[in-house]
């Protein structure tokens, strides 16, 4: 099946032909009809010159000849039919009487003309005659010329012939010379026409069609001016707004289904979250009355006297039940979804103030924090709870990762705060970044923790429109940045009117 493109190159390919056949080969036919008429005219023109030089010749001798048949002289007859051959170019001639017999002859001539009509036309009116025919077996234009007495007297005749291919040969040759030059003209118009047609038409077409061949999705733009007729430079413009608006359009297309495909992921992430959080609420109220009466006892059995190693078990015991209501906890703030909480708060704040708590946590217990927040406010939409759990996440999984040192950051960047925060730890392998946020994954060793800590923070992200990202501090350490969409307090029309 042929393309768009090839059709527009036999297009291109038909449009060469029409103009010859359209332009050129009627050119042709009408200046070849044109010549032919005009030929026709030459040989009637050269034909009545060959006969008015025979008739001259005839003229020219016909008085010698009629003196000559009245005085009877043989001998200036045959010297008259002699200068005949001197004065033009003849193929014969030939001396009748009346009665149309022969009385001297010199080439190729009748012998009786009795029977011919133009003899007989001749001598009926006394004028010159003459017609083409054959004279043994030569074609022959033959001349009468009556011969007339000093009495007046019509005496005899003359005939006076030149072969038929004398007529013809200089047309012939004209023919010839006619037709090559047509030839040489035809072929010279049809070089002119198809070179013409490349370098006005033919090259700009092609380059409009290497310009449509590379035009593709991703590839709409038309680089380089028109150039060409007037026409041409309107299908190239065209084209380029074709193109600017197939690009526009190629790109809405792809926003629209980047739109959709973000739609449909949070969609999906809200019915999970939605799931898990049922899942997760039932658990934590399935478990937690047995997690109380198993703390509630232990703590009845620890009140006795007790073996040290029976008092151990008690603490272990109580120690099992903490983490495990951690964990409910944990999970259920994983999944918590507050939306129509969310008002202005300040994360610089925010983050002033949990650093602050965080450093009496035994499990920042021997790390530094270290802090490099601004003293403006960073103002943010979000739910002060869950952006304080995530924060303190970040913090405290920092701080078991650290060797010495934490630094915590408040950014602005591109309409977003980021909260960046570094340790001095080993860092996090490439290949775990996008692992760490699922819960209950852990890099650690089994016991040392519950594997929630960061999934909750990716929740609380997630949820505020934010992102967060992991990489590689100077020092060789882990970087948590998390960005949260700068906070624009919009205020009414009325209020500032009020104002004023």
């Amino acid at each position: 099946m042929k393309t768009p493109v090839s059709r527009a190159r036999d297009m291109f390919r038909s449009l060469r032909l029409t103009l010859v056949l359209s332009m050129v080969v009627p050119l042709m036919v009408f200046s070849g009809v044109a010549i032919y008429v005009g030929l026709g005219a030459v040989e009637r023109n050269l034909n009545d010159r060959l006969r008015e030089d025979l008739e001259l010749v005839a003229r020219a001798v016909s008085g010698p000849l009629s003196q000559a048949m009245s005085d009877g002289d043989e001998i200036v007859l045959g010297e008259s039919l002699k200068s005949i051959f001197r004065i033009g170019r003849v193929f014969g001639a030939s001396v009748f009487d009346e009665d149309g017999q022969q009385i001297a002859s010199l080439g190729v001539a009748d012998s009786d003309v009795t029977r011919s009509d133009s003899a007989e036309r001749a001598i009926a009116s006394g004028k010159l005659d003459g017609a083409f025919r054959r004279v043994d077996g030569v074609s022959v234009f033959s001349q009468f010329t009556p011969l007339v007495a000093p009495d007046g007297r019509i005496q005899g005749l003359l005939q006076v012939t030149r072969k038929r291919s004398d007529f013809h040969e200089l047309v012939a040759s004209s023919r010839i010379w006619a037709v090559s030059i047509w030839s040489v003209v035809s072929l010279m118009v049809i070089l002119v026409v198809v070179l013409g047609h490349y370098g006005a038409v033919g090259r700009h077409v092609s380059r409009l069609l290497e310009l449509m061949e590379r035009m593709a999705p991703g590839r709409w733009q038309i680089d380089g001016p028109p150039a060409g007729p007037r026409e041409l430079r309107q299908i190239h413009e065209g084209l380029q707004d074709m193109g600017a608006r197939m690009a526009v359009a190629e790109n809405e297309i792809r926003e629209s289904v980047e739109r959709e495909r973000e739609l449909s992921e949070k969609l999906k992430y809200q019915e999970k979250v939605a799931m898990i959080g049922r899942v997760a609420g039932g658990v934590a109220h399935e478990l937690g009355a047995p997690l109380n009466v198993i703390q509630g006892r232990a703590n009845i059995l620890g009140r006795g006297d007790l073996a040290d190693s029976d008092r151990r078990h008690l603490k272990d015991i109580e120690h099992q039940v903490e983490r495990m209501t951690l964990i409910i906890q944990q999970l259920l703030d994983c999944f918590r979804h507050v939306p129509d909480s969310r008002r202005e708060t300040d994360l610089a704040a925010t983050a002033r103030d949990l650093t602050a708590r965080v450093c009496d946590e035994p499990k920042c217990h021997g790390v530094e924090i270290c802090t490099d927040i601004p003293e403006a406010s960073a103002g943010v939409l979000a739910e002060p709870t869950r952006l304080e759990m995530a924060c303190l996440n970040l913090v405290r999984n920092a701080c078991q990762a650290a060797r010495s040192r934490v630094i915590v950051s408040v950014i602005p960047l591109d309409g977003y705060w980021e909260l960046r925060v570094d340790d001095d730890g080993p860092g996090i392998d490439d290949s775990l970044r996008e692992r760490i946020f699922e819960p209950f994954f852990s890099t650690r060793a089994a016991g040392e923790g519950t594997g929630l800590g960061l999934a909750v923070v990716g929740s609380v992200i997630k949820e505020h429109g934010g992102r967060i990202e992991v990489g590689t501090n100077a020092n060789g350490g882990c970087r948590m940045s998390t960005f949260w969409p700068v906070y624009e307090k919009r205020v009414d029309s009325t209020e500032a009117h009020h104002e004023s």
